[in-house]
């Protein structure tokens, strides 16, 4: 899908060389990169972006100057994509502990069809670090629309909307959507519009990193000199913890408008004569050597779902700390089913390589490679000498070879005995898979009861998910049983990042078995997570719930040290008065309480969910999107005169059009698409240019043969053809063309009709 979209886009830049801008052009707004830098990835939006749907190439001309143009014959199937000029933008942040909520305006104008014309508009929005969309609004001259989310069971007697080109993901994080039938004024149209998302922040050794992406490309910049350019960025950081925080990189000049204790604004703002060409990033670090603490308190709302009283704790570690790291027992477990085969398999083998490569000589590992059947690097724990990682790291270039099914169970039954009886370590489990199983809930069950009836350092699982066809949320909830960390890579290119990224986070853990004491005196009480992870130097630790009755007015953080010695902690509790909780915590309480729900099968827990969902604009499993078109109210009719004003008795309110969008949910695994073996974001082949246009030509014949042979089946049987087979079948279809001819010809000159 985002290859097609790149090449839309390439398309569309050069049919918009048809728009005449005069002789005041500021710049050659629609130039392309050099042929040897020119890809499709280079057309992908890195900033939000708007884009004209052009269908009918006729269309495209200067609203404010039309000139000639030459008739342009035939439609543009797919649609070209026309970037549209942007006049104004504003950039608004508020971060809040670890999550940053994104706004971005502006003003895009339609340049480039003639006036009184209509077309289509599709928006982009690439997100940061872990993006999930939480709202489009589109104001125009005469219509607007806007995003909201309803349960899936209301979603019966609302319109549908054709298909992925409606809304969708390009990638994981570039969320898109098309606003339908722009009806354009003499001179163009200015779509205002307003995006929403939310994001993380990335957390290294007390540094705190945002990166926005804010990369807008040269031909978006209006071409004429004398139309003004705004741009705007408002920065709010807030680390919720009362700590000094020092600001480290900014590279937008921001100027300091606040500055309080653990609370700082900035703000920017110009006239400039292009917009922006990298991403807005902000880093800061939180002045600490040591552990850092904190307990956040908030009153629900009148429409908050749950009533009761929220918390949060939160921990991660200072910039300056030096603790001692524990002793390890890893035993990394690797999908090498058939699905694996290519760049997920050759990703995680460098991945895998990179992490071996960082094992301290002390500790110890083992590798198992598992597809239908296991393979094991040794029959033990070997100590993570250098000879013993050049030895696994050669293992793993012979032994990981892609083929058969996929077997869960067997590997990870096999670890966690072998990790079962350490002593003086922490046991970890790194578990890497594409595919889903039939027996995900016998597996967490199986691992609840082991886990429970361990030692004091119970095996850790950190989970890692490749492509859609794995079920992310028995993967979250085995982490989560196994108190570590769950990560994926949807898209191909990340696959090999985010995987050394979680890596790196198991292997600095800094403090095990965090319990928080006397929270159990608490009524009503719900955690999330239920088993509360590790505290690692790479990641924060964030525990939130829900309560009745009088939180205790001190508060104390216990675990284990690396060196095996105890941790206690004292937690400042504050009232969380400048940080809106409930949309900070939602995202990880929606994905937890989903794993919950779906090995539960508990259909309340579903519709608790699916308000959650809906009251904080967090896309859910068990809700949908749709689109909200409003007409905007006029004074004049239809034939240009003035209506009679009416009586507020008499207005008739303004029911707004509801359509559904596609499903945005990830779903809980594809058993087919693993049986199958199918390669993770895999699609279907494309047929040639004029197979598909011959498929849409004779789209209804398969529903009228019936049971005979369709078009589809013909046109994938020809495209396997080879040249000579080819030939003699189109000789075949002549010679009985021909004895077709002779029969009329027959039949005509017999004079048996009549002639």
């Amino acid at each position: 899908m985002a290859e097609d979209f790149g090449k839309a886009v390439e398309d569309g830049l050069r049919l918009a060389k048809r728009v005449y801008m005069g002789k005041e052009r500021a710049m050659a707004p629609y130039s392309t990169p050099p042929r040897m830098e020119r890809s499709m990835q280079s057309y992908l939006p890195t900033a939000p972006m708007v884009y004209a749907v052009i269908y009918n190439p006729a269309i495209v001309d200067n609203p404010d100057m039309p000139s000639y143009q030459p008739y342009v014959h035939g439609r543009c199937d797919p649609p070209a994509l026309i970037p549209l000029q942007m006049n104004s933008v504003e950039l608004d942040v508020d971060c809040y502990l670890d999550t940053a909520f994104v706004r971005v305006s502006g003003s895009w104008r339609v340049h480039c069809v003639m006036g009184s014309r209509c077309c289509d508009c599709r928006i982009a929005v690439p997100m940061g670090e872990q993006g999930s969309i939480l709202g489009v609004e589109v104001d125009l001259p005469r219509k607007s629309y806007s995003t909201q989310l309803i349960a899936l069971d209301d979603n019966k007697d609302i319109q549908k909307r054709g298909g992925s080109q409606d809304a969708g993901f390009l990638k994981p994080h570039i969320f898109t959507l098309t606003i339908p039938q722009v009806s354009l004024l003499m001179g163009g149209s200015n779509l205002s519009i307003t995006l929403r998302w939310s994001q993380k922040l990335s957390f290294d050794n007390g540094q705190f990193t945002l990166s926005v992406p804010f990369a807008f490309p040269e031909y978006v910049t209006p071409a004429i000199r004398k139309i003004p350019k705004k741009e705007k960025i408002q920065l709010n950081v807030n680390s919720g913890t009362g700590t000094e925080i020092l600001c480290n990189l900014s590279n937008h000049p921001l100027k300091e408008i606040r500055r309080q204790v653990g609370n700082l604004g900035f703000f920017y703002e110009a006239d400039v004569l292009a917009w922006s060409k990298i991403d807005f990033s902000f880093s800061y670090t939180v002045s600490s050597s040591h552990i850092v603490g904190h307990v956040l308190l908030q009153s629900p709302s009148v429409y908050d779902v749950d009533q009761r009283e929220a918390f949060c704790i939160y921990l991660h570690s200072g910039s300056q700390l030096s603790v001692k790291g524990f002793r390890k027992d890893i035993i990394f477990i690797v999908d090498i089913s058939e699905s694996m085969l290519g760049k997920p398999l050759e990703d995680t083998k460098n991945a895998l390589s990179g992490a071996l490569s960082k094992l301290n000589p002390k500790d110890s590992f083992n590798i198992i490679a598992f597809s239908e059947k296991t393979r094991m690097f040794s029959t033990s724990m070997e100590l993570a000498t250098n000879e013993a990682v050049e030895m696994a790291v050669e293992w793993i270039d012979t032994n990981f070879i892609a083929g058969g099914g996929t077997n869960i169970f067997t590997p990870i039954d096999k670890a966690t005995e072998m990790l079962m009886n350490t002593s003086g370590t922490i046991p970890i489990i790194f578990l890497v898979t594409d595919g889903a199983v039939e027996d995900e809930k016998r597996i967490c069950d199986v691992m609840k009861s082991r886990l429970a009836n361990g030692e004091s350092l119970c095996p850790r699982i950190y989970t890692f998910g490749i492509g859609s066809f794995c079920n992310h949320y028995f993967l979250r909830m085995l982490a989560m049983i196994g108190r570590g960390q769950y990560d994926a890579a949807f898209d191909l290119d990340s696959i090999e990042v985010r995987m050394q990224k979680l890596f790196s986070i198991g292997l600095s853990t800094i403090v095990a078995n965090v319990t928080v004491e006397t929270l159990d005196d608490l009524d009503d009480l719900e955690v999330y997570p239920s088993c509360i992870p590790d505290l690692s130097s790479e990641s924060t630790l964030t525990i939130c719930g829900r309560y009745r009755g009088n939180f205790p007015n001190t508060l104390k953080a216990r675990g284990i040290l690396g060196d095996l010695s105890s941790f206690v902690a004292d937690l400042k509790i504050e009232s969380a008065k400048d940080i809106p909780l409930d949309r900070v915590l939602v995202r990880q309480q929606i994905d937890l309480l989903t794993a919950q729900a779906w090995l539960s099968e508990n259909r309340e827990l579903e519709q608790k969910i699916a308000k959650m969902s809906m009251q904080t604009h967090n896309v859910a499993e068990y809700t949908c999107m749709i689109l909200l078109e409003n007409d905007k109210i006029t004074t004049e009719s239809p034939g240009g005169h003035k209506a009679p004003k009416k009586s507020p008795k008499n207005m008739v309110p303004n029911v707004p059009k509801k359509l559904l969008l596609p499903s945005f949910a990830i779903g809980f695994g594809n058993l087919g698409a693993t049986a199958e073996n199918l390669r993770p974001c895999y699609e279907e082949p494309k047929l040639p240019e004029v197979a598909e246009m011959f498929v849409k030509a004779t789209s209804n014949c398969c529903g009228k043969l019936g049971s005979q042979c369709c078009c589809m089946c013909c046109i994938n049987c020809c495209s396997k053809m080879n040249d000579q087979c080819a030939i003699v079948l189109t000789q075949l279809c002549t010679v009985l063309a021909c004895f077709g001819c002779f029969e009329c010809c027959s039949i005509c000159c017999s004079g048996e009709h009549g002639h």
